[in-house]
């Protein structure tokens, strides 16, 4: 059997440690994705009733953006310490119209002449 030459050898095991760090950062970096989306659900769990939680859910399978910009919303008024009681159905059906208005708001329409 030939030699291998230590050059390609070197290059070898230098490319297979650069491929297990990379591996362990993805690793890391799904880990920390985890985590924060367990955080979010359980602030979600503390302020939202189960007819809500199951409306979010809906909502998060239909439009999964207006779902994540609601979730952002109910998080902020959490951390804000703006939720008193838990939010109801219809309070939660009150915050996705004044969003859905909002953004209704923004289009642009184009006049011709």
């Amino acid at each position: 059997m030939a030699e291998e030459d230590p050059e390609l050898a070197a290059l070898r095991k230098k490319r297979l440690a650069e491929m297990q760090n990379e591996q362990i950062a993805q690793q890391r970096l799904e880990e920390q994705q985890r985590q924060i989306e367990n955080q979010r659900q359980a602030i979600l769990k503390g302020i939202l009733t189960n007819e809500a939680r199951e409306r979010l859910a809906n909502i998060k399978l239909a439009k999964p953006e207006y779902a994540m910009t609601l979730e952002n919303q109910l998080i902020q008024l959490a951390q804000t310490r703006r939720v008193t009681d838990k939010i109801t159905d219809d309070q939660l059906r009150q915050l996705l119209q004044q969003l859905t208005k909002t953004q209704r708001e923004s289009k642009i329409t184009f006049k011709r002449r």
